[in-house]
């Protein structure tokens, strides 16, 4: 929950705007403000206080434990020309939330982490649990100096500075590990989540019992529990309290698996208890044997004083899988890229795509970033390139214009790779409709998109699509309408179009859509010069029913309230 406190007429105004734009998301302090600022840092995770950062710092200061576990307290000063990031950036969130809070109120967020300012990944915001001389190695990396890298495997991490590699001098070391690794000065290490844990357990198993009996089988086997990523067990142990207990104190979710799934893997040291049971021959070792991975810890019982064992562990580790993001940076404008995919961008340390569309995004992307960029026609090594770079554990990012789903670079991406990497799509506004916004509202009932590119289609397969949305009454958008190499195939398909539809139907025209060379025009179907059209352009034919009204096109949504006879269309109806 985010408190917010304010002090003055003003600080209320913007103070309320925030909570109504959060409903569910805030909790409004009144009253005397030191009480109201001890209340909320005690019962928060994140505060924003609309009062000067001087006056926040002396409430703050006695009030002050841990950055671990502190909450992020962002500033807005009385004009509300900025939100500043005060205390918690990384660990309380405080740097994103100035930045939400900045999209509410038109406040200029002030971020001053010396990682965020200097676009290097701060360590405790890799997405893994970290540990050791964190400053010491973030300090290094920031100031140019030699940090080792020491990785048991590739991971899917953002790019790390050009002084963070394997073979750098220097003092100060980051190990990428589930092991366990001694740590001195200027040594910080992170830790996948490598690790899955099966876990039995009796009826009324202490959870004192089963932590320490993870915690001992890893720590013989000189692993960390910062790695492990999930606890598993069999269906009828879901709810056991010491088994919830344990990945509630580890942190970790708990999942659970069918006793007859696990019944069928084979297990090292079967046993007939828990088929007597639970109705498998083994919990721990098939559950971890299921969440998939090499088994490390053979099934290991708990040792307690005086009593029969309770519970019972057994240890895999994951291979690393490298991310693929297939991402659409929309059709252009810098405004229309959408923060899930300056996200990604960030995230990854491996960018494949087209050229012109990297020298788009290229000021986006973080130092140390991989490109590797190709021309046009090179679509299908795109995509080998891209999930070759996954499979090799890399943070991959996949780029495409408008949406990379539509007539772009997720198809043959996903056609390429299997489940061994993960994938992720990012959507992207698409040429049609940053088009249409720019038209008017020429999709306001059904409509398709038909690319006009025989490349890949043979024409016969185009033609009878372009034939059946002409005989259905459907707008039309073309894409690759028209080429130097390919000039015939646009007149044909308004040819086709001009079958079913009078000469007037409207036509928009938009090139360029939404960059600073843009163009547009609504004609009509037997006005439109195709030769005034390139591949650069899209072009929107619109049905029966659309009209040009004050030089826009529109396609009335065709709803039986919208007859002569009903009463005023209703705004927003679905």
């Amino acid at each position: 929950m985010i408190g917010l406190i304010s002090a003055t007429a003003a600080g209320t105004v913007a103070r309320d705007r925030l909570a109504a734009a959060w409903p569910g998301r805030t909790v409004v302090y009144e009253g005397p403000v030191r009480e109201a600022v001890q209340r909320a840092f005690a019962e928060c995770e994140q505060l924003v206080c609309f009062l000067a950062t001087g006056a926040v710092v002396r409430l703050l200061a006695p009030l002050l434990s841990d950055k671990a576990s502190d909450p992020g307290v962002v500033c807005v000063d009385e004009a509300g020309r900025h939100a500043v990031a005060l205390l918690g950036g990384h660990g309380g969130g405080a740097n994103a939330l100035a930045g939400a809070v900045g999209e509410v109120l038109g406040a200029a967020p002030v971020v001053t982490t010396a990682t965020d300012a200097a676009g290097v990944p701060g360590l405790d915001m890799l997405g893994l649990r970290v540990e050791g001389d964190v400053a010491g190695v973030s300090r290094a990396m920031l100031d140019g100096a030699g940090v080792e890298l020491r990785a048991d495997a590739v991971w899917p991490l953002p790019p790390l500075p050009s002084n963070v590699s394997p073979g750098a001098g220097g003092g100060a070391v980051l190990h990428v590990t589930d092991r366990i690794v001694e740590l001195g000065a200027q040594a910080a290490v992170l830790r996948p989540a490598s690790l899955a844990v099966g876990v039995g357990a009796s009826k009324g198993a202490p959870p004192e019992e089963v932590v320490g009996l993870l915690v001992d089988a890893l720590r013989e086997a000189g692993l960390s529990p910062l790695s492990i990523a999930e606890l598993v067990t069999v269906d009828a142990k879901a709810d056991e309290p010491g088994i919830v207990a344990a990945a509630s104190q580890l942190g970790v979710p708990l999942r659970t698996y069918a006793a007859d799934e696990l019944a069928r893997i084979e297990v090292p040291n079967p046993s007939g208890a828990p088929l007597a049971t639970v109705g498998t021959p083994s919990v721990a070792e098939a559950a971890a044997l299921a969440a998939g991975g090499e088994l490390l810890v053979p099934k290991r019982k708990s040792n307690p004083v005086g009593r029969a064992a309770m519970a019972t562990c057994a240890v895999v580790r994951r291979s690393p899988r490298g991310r693929l993001a297939v991402v659409g940076l929309g059709p252009g404008a810098r405004d229309l890229l959408t923060p899930r995919a300056r996200e990604e961008l960030r995230r990854a340390s491996v960018l494949v795509g087209l050229d012109q569309y990297v020298d788009q995004i290229r000021d986006l992307l973080r130092p140390g970033t991989t490109i590797l960029e190709s021309g046009l026609g090179a679509e299908e090594e795109r995509a080998r390139t891209a999930v070759a770079e996954a499979r090799k554990g890399h943070a991959v990012a996949l780029i495409g214009s408008g949406d990379a789903g539509v007539y772009a670079m997720a198809s043959p991406a996903l056609a390429e790779a299997g489940a061994d990497i993960d994938v992720v799509g990012v959507p992207g506004v698409t040429a049609a409709l940053a088009a249409a916004a720019i038209l008017g509202a020429p999709l306001g009932h059904d409509h398709v998109s038909i690319s006009l590119s025989d490349l890949h289609t043979p024409w016969e397969v185009i033609e009878r699509r372009v034939r059946a949305a002409a005989e259905a009454d459907i707008i039309v958008t073309f894409y690759n309408p028209r080429s130097r190499g390919r000039d015939w195939q646009l007149p044909k398909a308004l040819s086709i179009l001009s079958e079913h539809r009078e000469p007037a139907t409207p036509v928009g025209v938009v090139r360029n859509a939404s960059r600073p060379d843009e163009s547009s025009r609504v004609t009509s179907l037997a006005g439109l010069d195709p030769a005034t059209v390139d591949m650069m352009t899209v072009v929107t034919v619109g049905n029966t029913a659309t009209r040009e009204i004050a030089g826009r096109m529109v396609t009335p949504r065709g709803y039986r309230w919208q007859s002569a006879t009903t009463a005023p269309a209703q705004e927003g109806a679905e």
